[in-house]
């Protein structure tokens, strides 16, 4: 790819297949912004990699509109430009249908507050700024292979939310794409991350590779 003087914001970009993303976007010569909520070490081990062509930018998106609108915002004023957005930041959080109810519904709330109501958020920013652009601009939602096969109960929140994002990701593009916005959808397989291996210690990791088409985790 030749993404030179293309201008990147990756949602999620400290840990896993966000940092991975990230990483490769600035090796193809994009300018990228580098969204962290608490783990500000390992997106400032990218931006060092790659000086002055990555900015940092915190934010805890499951807080809101808030939030979502000044991210966005942020990194337009610090680049003046817009081209894409990739909606990686999720999270992952095991909830038994034999715990407490209320802390079962907390769990639920928070997963569909970051994995979807935040991307929602910032598509609708992204997509303000987009509409006013001849160049149009891409968004890119970072789904899971939950969304179409679902998960153990554990799980159900968060392969809820995964298909939402699918949902989201096909509206946006049935509505905008005349408009010059691009709309995508990425479900990765079973991959090896942190998020991911809160699963493997729960199943074992046989389990997780008995159900998979491959022989071995993606890393």
């Amino acid at each position: 790819m030749e993404l030179n003087g293309h201008h990147i914001l990756v949602t999620g970009s400290s840990r896993g297949i966000g940092n991975a993303i990230a990483g490769h976007l600035l090796q193809q010569g994009a300018r990228v912004g580098l969204h962290y909520h608490s783990q500000q070490h390992s997106a400032a081990a990218l931006q060092a990699v790659y000086p002055g062509e990555s900015t940092l930018h915190q934010a805890d998106l499951a807080a809101g509109r808030e939030a979502c609108e000044q991210l966005i915002g942020e990194f337009i004023q610090s680049w003046g430009q817009l081209d894409a957005v990739v909606l990686n930041a999720g999270v992952a959080i095991p909830s038994s249908l034999r715990m407490n109810a209320d802390e079962w519904e907390a769990n639920w709330d928070q997963t569909m507050a970051l994995n979807l109501k935040a991307p929602g958020l910032l598509s609708r920013s992204a997509l303000s700024y987009f509409q006013q652009q001849a160049s149009g601009g891409r968004l890119i939602f970072i789904s899971s292979r939950a969304a179409f096969r679902g998960d153990t109960p554990e799980y159900w929140a968060y392969a809820a939310s995964k298909g939402g994002l699918v949902s989201l990701a096909r509206s946006i593009a049935k509505d905008f794409g005349k408009e010059g916005v691009k709309s995508f959808v990425v479900a990765p397989g079973f991959v090896a991350t942190e998020m991911a291996q809160q699963f493997i210690d729960t199943y074992g990791e046989a389990f997780v590779k008995g159900d998979l088409a491959l022989d071995e985790l993606t890393q």
